[in-house]
This record gives C-alpha cells, sequence and structure tokens, in this order.
C-alpha cells in the first residue's frame, strides 16, 4: 500500500509544483494590486517645475505738471471796421455807375458819377466873379494913386497965395474914401475866390469816391435818379479788416485781459489764433453780457472770411493754475474706481486716483500720482498687479525722434 501511495506522489510531484508555482504568482499580484496605492502615498511626489511668468509688452507715458486753462465755447461773429453806406456830397441825378455789386475797390476810387454840367457852369461863372472883383481893385488902386498925386500937388501949394485950405482937406478925405473902396474890393475878392473854392469842391464831389478799400455790397440806386446830399448810393465791406466781436458772460471776463491770445475754430474746422483787442465796457442787462472784440491771427489760414460769419471762441474759464495730468489712455475703471498701471521696476503696480477737470486728451489728478510717474498706456487692458512688463523710455524722458530708447524688462531697474 505505502508502495503505492509513494509511487502515486512521485508521480503527481511535477504537477503539483507547476499549480503551486501559478498560486504563488496569483497570490504576488494580488498584493501587488493591493498595496501599490498604499506604498504610493507614503513615497515623496516629485516637485513640479515652477512656471515662468511672460513679461508683457507695454507703451508708457509720463505724468507731467503743466499750467491749464479749461475753456468753454463762445459762438462769435466776424465784423468789419470799416463798412456802410457812402453818401453823395453834393446833389444832382446819377449820370454813371462805375462799379457794380461785388466788385472791389480801392481807396480813392470813382463809384459814381454825377451829372455835372451845371456845376462845370457855376464853378465858371465863380471864375469870372473872381477876375471881376480883382480889376475892380485894380481900379481903386489906381484911383487911390490919383488923388494921392493931387494931394502931394496941393500940399506942394501950402506957401503959394493960390494955396486953399479946405481943397486940401477934401482932398484928404477922398483919398480916405477911395482906400475903404478898395478895401472892400479886396474883401469882394476873397468871397468870390471862396465861392470858386467851393464850386471847385462840388465840381469834385461829383465824383463819388471810396473812402476806404473793400467790396460793394449793395446798390442803393439807379443811373438817372436824382440824390440829395447826404443819400446813400452804395455800401462798402472793408474785408481786409475783418474783427471777432464776441458777447462774453461777465464771470469770464477775469481770464480775458487785453492782448490776451485765445483759439478759435471756424466754421469749417479750421483752427486760428485771435488776441483781445477791446472790451466794450457796457454790459447788457438782459444777457450779462460785455461785447469784447477780438484781431484774428490767420497766419497761413485762408483768410477769406465774410461779414457776420460765425466763429467759435474758446474763451478761458478762469485764471491759468498749473496741474497734474495724466493721459487719457492710461485711466481704467475696477470696481467702479478709476486706476492707473504704474511702471516701477519692471512691474506693473496699480494705483487708484482721483480726477479733476479735462484738458484736451489729458486729466488733471488731484491725488494718487506724482509728476515723473510712467504709467500705461497702451496694453493695459491685460494688466494684472505684479505682472512683469517690458516698455520703452517715453519720448520726454530723451528719446530721440524716429528711435526707441532701451528697453527695461523684469528685474531689471529704471
Amino acid at each position: 500500500m505505502p508502495e503505492f501511495g509513494d509511487w502515486t506522489l512521485r508521480n503527481r510531484t511535477p504537477e503539483l509544483c507547476s499549480r503551486m508555482s501559478a498560486i504563488a504568482t496569483l497570490v504576488a499580484i494580488a498584493i501587488a494590486v493591493t498595496w501599490a496605492p498604499v506604498l504610493a502615498q507614503g513615497k515623496p511626489a516629485p516637485a513640479k517645475a515652477k512656471k515662468k511668468q511672460r513679461v508683457t509688452r507695454v507703451v508708457i507715458d509720463t505724468v507731467r505738471r503743466e499750467p491749464m486753462r479749461q475753456t468753454i465755447p463762445i459762438l462769435g461773429r466776424f465784423v468789419a471796421r470799416q463798412t456802410g453806406p457812402v453818401a453823395a456830397r453834393v446833389a444832382g441825378a446819377i449820370g454813371e455807375f462805375r462799379v457794380d455789386v461785388g466788385d472791389r475797390v480801392n481807396e480813392g476810387d470813382v463809384v459814381a458819377v454825377l451829372m455835372k454840367e451845371r456845376l462845370v457852369w457855376q464853378h465858371n461863372l465863380q471864375k469870372a466873379e473872381v477876375a471881376h472883383f480883382a480889376a475892380q481893385v485894380r481900379t481903386k488902386i489906381r484911383e487911390i494913386k490919383l488923388l494921392q498925386q493931387e494931394l502931394d500937388r496941393l500940399q506942394s501949394l501950402r506957401q503959394s497965395p493960390a494955396f486953399s485950405k479946405a481943397r486940401l482937406d477934401d482932398k484928404v478925405q477922398q483919398v480916405s474914401v477911395a482906400e475903404s473902396a478898395m478895401a472892400e474890393a479886396d474883401a469882394r475878392v476873397l468871397m468870390a475866390n471862396a465861392d470858386l473854392r467851393l464850386a471847385a469842391i462840388s465840381l469834385h464831389n461829383a465824383e463819388i469816391r471810396a473812402p476806404y478799400a473793400g467790396i460793394i455790397s449793395k446798390k442803393h440806386t439807379e443811373v438817372g435818379a436824382y440824390v440829395g446830399v447826404g443819400a446813400p448810393v452804395v455800401t462798402i465791406i472793408d474785408d481786409q479788416s475783418m474783427e471777432i466781436e464776441a458777447d462774453i458772460p461777465a464771470l469770464r471776463r477775469a481770464g480775458l485781459p487785453l492782448n490776451t491770445i485765445v483759439s478759435a475754430v471756424l466754421e469749417n474746422k479750421t483752427r486760428i489764433k485771435a488776441t483781445v483787442r477791446a472790451i466794450i465796457p457796457e454790459e447788457n442787462p438782459r444777457t450779462r453780457t460785455q461785447a469784447v472784440r477780438f484781431i484774428p491771427v490767420f497766419g497761413n489760414v485762408n483768410s477769406k472770411v465774410a461779414s457776420n460769419q460765425s466763429v467759435t471762441l474758446l474763451i478761458p474759464a478762469g485764471l491759468a493754475r498749473t496741474v497734474v495730468t495724466v493721459h487719457k489712455d492710461a485711466l481704467l475703471t475696477k470696481k467702479g474706481k478709476r486706476v492707473v498701471f504704474l511702471a516701477q521696476n519692471g512691474k506693473a503696480l496699480i494705483r487708484h486716483v482721483l480726477l479733476g477737470e479735462a484738458t484736451g486728451t489729458r486729466f488733471s489728478v488731484t491725488r494718487g500720482l506724482e509728476p515723473d510717474d510712467l504709467v500705461v498706456v497702451r496694453g493695459n487692458e491685460r494688466l494684472r498687479p505684479g505682472t512683469p512688463i517690458s516698455y520703452s523710455k517715453p519720448p520726454d524722458q530723451g528719446a530721440s525722434a524716429g528711435r526707441v530708447g532701451p528697453s527695461y524688462k523684469s528685474g531689471e531697474g529704471q
């Protein structure tokens, strides 16, 4: 029996060993699967590689201290310093017009001529009267000379028996009367010369002349119409001496002393300068304004403007003052507050600011910034506090025209 059993065991030993080896392998795999998480928790995890922050390229601008003059628009108008009707200086009928509406005339040019035949003959008559009274003066001179000769002969006969004292006295009186008559003749000559001069003036004024250069804007009469002394004939506008007149509120007068230069905008959006020439000392009680006259300075701008043409004047709201300003593109709104990003030591730092009035493309800053601070004006929308940035020096800090200054990157000082 034992032999039989030993034989049985000996014959099955390889099969048992093979089965046991397979069971041992399965047990090892189970143990490995079961304890792998526990072993993994016990081992330290490998350190992650630290991620490097990306440097953002931005554009910066400098906070400046500059004079600020807040302005308000006031509507003004161009007015001619010389304009008005040219009147007839003598009465008469219009014989000829030498200009038409829109023509340019120079000072002294004839614009109209009256029918002057009557004036010509009146002038000739006055010349004849002058000649007549001048001849009377010469006659009186000869009469006085004749009487003086008779007086001298009578005086030479004083020692003669034929001398008559009465005749001598009469002759003296006759000489005196002749001298008075000659004085009257001289006065008539002066009067005749004055009348002649007046006739010459009337004849000259029969030609109506332009008192100043300008443009004919209106004709008040036509050929053949009779005009009296002072009647308007044409109207001239001197378009070369235009000024600007504006009604300025009394409260804004403090910022407009004489010779103040302000900006003005024409209807075609062209900008010019204007200088305060005069302030009319009369206030309109209904509008509480005063009329102020400005001299426009056109420079290279086309100066063809019309009388009563509108122009917008940028009047200072008050006296000039110095303020700290920041560019408008540097401003952002975060949670309802105004902020800017400062560029300091290669990083973007957020700063809350309190703004004042606007001045062109900049805002005045009452709190939060100092002059020469560098603020981000391009690329600030994607920035976060502490973000590394790179930028160039702004032009007003020494960068040459057409050249970008040296860059400042993260980790570099300014």
